[in-house]
This record gives structure tokens, sequence and C-alpha cells, in this order.
């Protein structure tokens, strides 16, 4: 996989241990776009240290449960699976903030903690490597039925898609873009990240759009984000 000015092909490509940044109700999936408006000061932190080296955070939901305490809120139990994503662009804004994009190199298992020292958390990882080369499962897609139920979904909310964008698009990027831009909840977000390979993200996609479809997902309140 080629993701930005760098190429991601075995498993030396990868780091052993990668800065998480904890987000909930974020989803970032290998060739996906995640922009971020960064301000916080642990955060800034994370990304001049990654900018001065691989380029490299891993995004991670806090695990789906509540807080127990205060010191649960600051520093959170997280879910088991991320996606680790390199800084493609960044820009400055004069006010304090960084607002960047990560593109989606490789999911990963999270193992244990290290790297105290620094206000950001890090952890040792275990990259998913069949990210790296999964690109002939593309034909697994059911992408008649994906599209059947994206356009219920479209017209159940009023809303309009570049239908020519989506017929260019190739099975894996319409179904890792369609998930990102759901307006699900976490717990459906993580979801998809951990489906094991593309056709059952896809068949997990169309089911969780279609419960949503049969509870009233065309309530004005509903959006595609």
């Amino acid at each position: 996989m080629i993701v930005g000015n760098a190429r991601y092909v075995k498993r030396e490509d990868l780091p052993d241990t990668a800065r998480v940044f904890p987000l909930t109700g974020a989803l970032l999936l290998p060739g996906g776009q995640l922009p971020l408006n960064i301000f916080e000061p642990r955060y800034l932190a994370m990304f001049d240290a990654a900018l001065g080296g691989d380029r490299l955070i891993g995004i991670v939901q806090p695990a789906l449960t509540e807080p127990a305490n205060a010191a649960d809120i600051a520093r959170p139990t997280l879910s088991n699976v991320g996606c680790i994503g390199r800084i493609t662009s960044f820009a400055e804004t004069g006010d304090g903030r960084y607002i960047t994009s990560l593109s989606g190199v490789c999911r990963f298992r999270l193992l244990d903690e290290v790297g105290a020292g620094h206000p950001y958390r890090s952890f040792r990882i275990a990259p998913l490597l069949a990210d790296l080369s999964a690109e002939d499962d593309e034909g697994t897609v059911d992408r008649a039925e994906l599209l059947r139920v994206f356009r219920a979904y479209l017209d159940a909310n009023k809303l309009e898609a570049d239908w020519e964008s989506v017929e260019r698009a190739g099975n894996r990027t319409l179904v890792n873009s369609l998930s990102m831009m759901s307006p699900f909840g976490p717990a459906e977000k993580q979801a998809l990240l951990e489906a094991p390979d593309l056709k059952t993200r896809a068949e997990t996609l169309i089911a969780i759009t279609e419960i949503l479809l049969a509870r009233g997902a065309g309530d004005s309140d509903t959006v595609l984000q």
C-alpha cells in the first residue's frame, strides 16, 4: 500500500509501537482520509513527535463502557483494535491549532502501554498485515445490494450523492468511505473497524443501515456526516 510518500508492504514497514490518539466516534480505515483539528497540548506534542519521525498516529476509540471515575475519563481504557494513519496533510492555523489529515494505512491490535515520559500515550501494537495486501477481495462485495441500501438511506433523508464518483469508486474505496462517513454511534463504528474482511464490513454496513432505516432514519435530525 502506498500512502503519501511512503510504501507499506511488509511488517518491517510498520512500527512496533504507536502513538495513540483516543477519539470517540472516529473511524479510520485503510485507504481512508480522516481530517482532524488538533488543539490540546498533549496531542499537539504527539503530532510534533510524529512529524519529526515516521508521521504515523494510531486512532483508537475509548472502550465502549462507561468510565468508572475521573481517572478513567482522563486516561480511558481503549478498544482493542485501532488503525494507523499517516499524516499526509498538515497546516498551522496561527492560533495554536493544527489542521491535519490522516490517511489510513493498517489496522492493529493494542498490546501493552509503553512510553512514559511524554504527555500522550503509546502502545506496543500488532499490525493486521492482511490490510496491506487485501486488494484482491474487491470482488467479494455485493455492490448492487450496497448501492441499493445507500440509495434508500439517501432517499429517506432527502440527501444527494455524486453518483458519477460513486460509480467510479472501487469496492474497497466505496465500502470504507461509506463506513467512515456513516452517522453511526461508537459501537457500530467499532464493529465496522473490526470486521475481518471487506465482504464482512460491507455486510455489516448494509445490516446497520437497514436497521437505521427500519427505525425511521428519515427523521430530519438524522444526517449523513
